[in-house]
């Protein structure tokens, strides 16, 4: 199971609205300093990603849940993200070479058979997300914000 934290936003009506950080690779790195892909990290967007997920416990704004998503459904999508097209781009080349004997035939297959990977993984992907083991779901939930309270003394207070 592959676990990460994430911030309700919203509940209502058994499901969750959570905020979702993203986190780059480079951050427990020993030579942050002279890394490039750490300042490409920098220069581009801070996304945060939004999901919903069902939730029978009534939850609070900005409360923490630990989110779980089972690997192999990690894995296989992206597995078929990845594949798919480069598959279709490596056999449609091969075959519009064999069949016209060309390298622009080659090329125009490869750009058919990347292209109808894609399409054939974006909509193997929208099936494969409505099965109850590719959803994520709520293993652990923390105290709400307002349930936890700090109280400070000052040696002038005399307490």
């Amino acid at each position: 199971m592959i676990k990460e934290w994430a911030t309700v936003v919203s509940w209502e009506n058994g499901e969750a609205l959570l905020s979702c950080d993203v986190k780059a690779s480079c951050n427990s790195c020993a030579s942050r300093a002279g890394c490039g892909s750490r300042v490409l990290n920098k220069l581009g967007p801070q996304n945060v990603h939004t999901i919903a997920v069902s939730s029978a416990q009534p939850l609070v704004p900005g409360q923490k849940v630990e989110l779980g998503i089972a690997e192999r459904s990690l894995l296989s999508s992206a597995l078929l993200v990845y594949m798919a097209p480069l598959v279709g781009l490596f056999i449609m080349a091969g075959l519009f070479q064999a069949l016209f004997g060309s390298d622009l035939a080659a090329m125009s297959g490869a750009l058919l058979g990347g292209t109808g990977g894609f399409l054939l993984a974006r909509g193997l992907g929208e099936k494969l997300t409505r099965r109850n083991e590719w959803q994520p779901v709520i293993i652990s939930v923390g105290l709400p914000p307002d349930a936890v309270r700090v109280d400070t003394f000052s040696a002038q207070d005399g307490r």
